[in-house]
């Protein structure tokens, strides 16, 4: 009788690791894909976030093909961050289709701030005005076109949470000034921060500052870095 529980229990934890979702994104990280232990996903409140989710969703779908936006994972990530500091004020350096910036919306609906994004390209952002649009936050949104590097500067009022998310050499000319602008308390989140693609100088700026704390995200997966700028 021992010997068969054992035998029913060894079978019982094989079929549960065998069933258990991979999360990953192909050709992102270290280009491995890891077994995560639970499964969430994002409830709809509300018909706010039912009609902003319906939009993430489709954009996850269906934009995903040669946009390089982030994994729904981290895009949930992104919205408890945002909402868990009452974000007022989030700033976006590339704004691609505008997925990570509708999770960014489905805060800021609650927080009743908004988002200024910044992009290069004419044709990704006028695809994420027409998400922002289908999404009922176009209200909510600014998108900065040109060279981020340049009009970055047009910032002149306090940030609560940056998001660095563009040429990943340009991470600490961003930091460099935008940081000032970020509040006391305030958060700068970096994506892609894996070995194969985050610059070691990006890296140094954020581990060697007194006046960050800074923590790693999914660094199996795409990599988050998460700096808090100390009160």
């Amino acid at each position: 009788m021992k010997t068969s529980c054992i035998c029913w229990w060894a079978s019982m934890l094989v079929a549960v690791w065998s069933t258990t979702p991979v999360v990953g994104q192909p050709g992102r990280g270290p280009g491995r894909a890891e077994r995560e232990p639970f499964v969430a996903q994002t409830l709809p409140k509300d018909e706010s976030e039912e009609r902003i989710l319906s939009v993430i969703e489709d954009v996850g779908r269906n934009q995903r093909q040669g946009t390089m936006i982030v994994p729904e994972q981290d895009g949930r990530i992104l919205r408890v961050l945002a909402e868990s500091i009452g974000a007022k004020h989030v700033v976006e350096i590339g704004t691609s289709v505008g997925y990570s910036g509708l999770w960014f919306c489905l805060a800021l609906e609650r927080t009743d701030g908004r988002l200024t994004t910044f992009e290069i390209d004419e044709g990704r952002a006028a695809r994420a005005r027409e998400n922002f649009r289908r999404a009922g936050v176009t209200n909510r949104v600014t998108i900065v076109m040109g060279d981020a590097h340049q009009t970055v500067l047009q910032l002149k009022e306090p940030i609560d949470l940056l998001f660095l998310d563009a040429d990943k050499e340009g991470y600490v000319d961003y930091l460099k000034k935008l940081l000032p602008l970020v509040r006391p308390g305030g958060l700068v989140v970096a994506h892609n921060i894996t070995p194969g693609m985050a610059d070691p100088r990006y890296i140094q700026a954020i581990t060697s500052d007194p006046n960050l704390e800074t923590i790693f995200l999914n660094l199996h997966a795409s990599g988050i870095s998460v700096s808090l700028k100390k009160r």
